[in-house]
């Protein structure tokens, strides 16, 4: 091939990503709270797979980001390296592979067996296959736009989960000391440590030249079990890391974002603090999971127990509200209060804490467990519901100028009892409010009928107001109201949740 066609044939295949005159997703610079991606600001929304699209080799992940585009999805998170147990509970989940069918960083070669059966890891050995699979999908997601977050480490949470690391001791060839699972995100073993950084620095390397990534360092930190390192060592170790990453990325000139969350603590009781995730320049976004007992400012916000289907939306509202000044992006991330429930409550309940989170300024990730190997475009459920849902919301976002909005729900008054308010407002041009049913599922009355009158106050002017359905993803027809003075709108009957839009004219 003449050097001419080698070099036009070269730039056909490289994404746009790769052109260096190309920014990364970043910090909008007129608003921190979202982003800017591809000269046009972005929030991020998504149902997304379990986090195994890499990993698990026999999921089809063209199939899945072909859905996720189509249902304007903005993110998906991938799991690089931590591989969850498979266990009765979401069984079918893609990062809980099957041994043969988990693909690491580093080359099984043996010889012996690793904990899973399969042959021990040789840690000075790249996985080529792996990081092809890895490119692939970060290439077919940069063509549809999708943002992916790559979680480099995760909290291991127990030992039998701990067996299915490649850095156990008894995992690995070149056998690093044995340790237990609540120290491996620390810096007590220096050799462990030095792999752990070598393997940051290697995904920066592979991946820093797409657009559409930024890193988290680790999933779900935790520290202060009974005899074992504290979760201000795991923030110690986070740093570390953060430092090689950001090393290589300024090596490489390529200025990409760092995602995460202060380590939370185990004992005495479950603790998870935030102030410093917001006041450190460790992290430039916030990753919040919600659950029981977030801190922040001095407060305690109870966001949902794990899988327990609680709605707990004044607190998701009231918590997004708290942090919204904090000039750095909030993602409520990996929701998991009713992921488990593949049904019509469970996925209501998610979708009313998707508005509620992204009409206060956050961001918001839900995991679709519907989304399997073999199912990796949801199932005809899903779609119909949760998946078109989200896709109401991503929509109804982008017809939004909400770089330039502001929360402000103090247009709307006198609203019917059981409804929580979540709202932005371009002042003076379009408003938005969600009002949503805030009675849990154990209530007889959950998602009875809501009807009632409401005030409206709105600035002088004449203003076009409709409803519009998070179900249906219609508007109602426009009606004409004038502003400088307070209106009376009778709300027509709705379940669960509707939203009042008010543009100028």
């Amino acid at each position: 091939m003449r050097p001419f066609c080698f070099l036009l044939a070269l730039f056909t295949l490289v994404p746009s990503a790769w052109n260096q005159s190309v920014q990364a997703i970043r910090i909008h610079p007129e608003n921190p709270k979202y982003f800017l991606f591809r000269g046009k600001p972005l929030v991020l929304i998504t149902a997304s797979e379990h986090y195994g699209s890499v990993m698990n080799r026999p999921f089809n992940f063209e199939r899945y980001l072909d859905d996720a585009s189509k249902h304007k999805m903005t993110l998906t998170r991938t799991f690089l390296l931590f591989r969850e147990l498979q266990g009765p509970r979401n069984p079918s989940s893609p990062c809980k592979p099957e041994s043969p069918d988990y693909i690491a960083p580093f080359v099984r070669t043996g010889p012996g067996k690793a904990m899973d059966g399969e042959p021990v890891y040789d840690l000075d050995q790249w996985n080529r296959k792996y990081f092809q699979r890895l490119n692939s999908f970060l290439k077919d997601a940069s063509r549809r736009g999708i943002i992916v977050e790559l979680t480099l480490f995760s909290n291991t949470y127990a030992d039998n989960i701990w067996e299915l690391n490649p850095f156990r001791a008894e995992n690995n060839k070149q056998g690093l000391e044995k340790i237990s699972w609540q120290d491996y995100l620390s810096l007590k073993n220096p050799e462990l440590l030095r792999r752990q950084k070598e393997y940051a620095r290697k995904i920066v390397q592979e991946t820093s030249q797409f657009d559409n990534v930024y890193y988290e360092i680790s999933n779900e930190p935790g520290g202060d079990n009974p005899g074992h390192i504290s979760h201000t060592d795991i923030d110690a170790w986070q740093s570390e890391i953060a430092k090689v990453v950001r090393e290589e990325l300024s090596h490489l000139g390529r200025p990409h974002l760092i995602s995460g969350q202060q380590a939370f603590s185990y004992s005495p009781a479950f603790r998870f603090p935030l102030d410093e995730t917001f006041s450190q320049p460790l992290f430039d976004i916030v990753n919040v999971h919600p659950l029981p007992d977030i801190e922040f400012a001095g407060k305690t916000y109870q966001l949902g127990n794990f899988m327990s289907k609680e709605l707990e939306l004044s607190n998701m509202a009231r918590f997004s509200q708290a942090v919204y000044p904090e000039r750095k992006p909030v993602v409520e991330d990996e929701d998991n209060t009713a992921s488990i429930y593949r049904d019509t409550v469970g996925w209501t309940i998610h979708r009313k804490r998707a508005w509620t989170s992204v009409l206060n300024g956050s961001h918001y990730d839900y995991i679709d467990f519907s989304i399997t190997v073999g199912n990796e475009t949801g199932t005809d459920a899903s779609r119909q519901q949760i998946r078109s849902w989200m896709q109401h919301l991503s929509e109804f976002m982008s017809s939004f100028d909400y770089v330039h909005s502001s929360l402000n729900t103090a247009w709307v008054h006198a609203l019917p009892a059981d409804l929580v308010a979540s709202g932005l407002a371009v002042q003076d041009r379009d408003y938005a409010i969600y009002l949503a049913d805030s009675r849990e599922v154990a209530d007889p009355n959950a998602g009875k009928t809501i009807s009632g009158s409401i005030r409206l106050s709105l600035p002088a002017g004449k203003f076009e107001v409709s409803l519009y359905s998070p179900v249906s993803g219609t508007y109602s027809p426009a009606i004409s109201v004038e502003g400088g003075r307070d209106t009376v709108l009778a709300l027509p009957g709705f379940e669960n949740d509707i939203v009042i839009r008010a543009r100028r004219m």
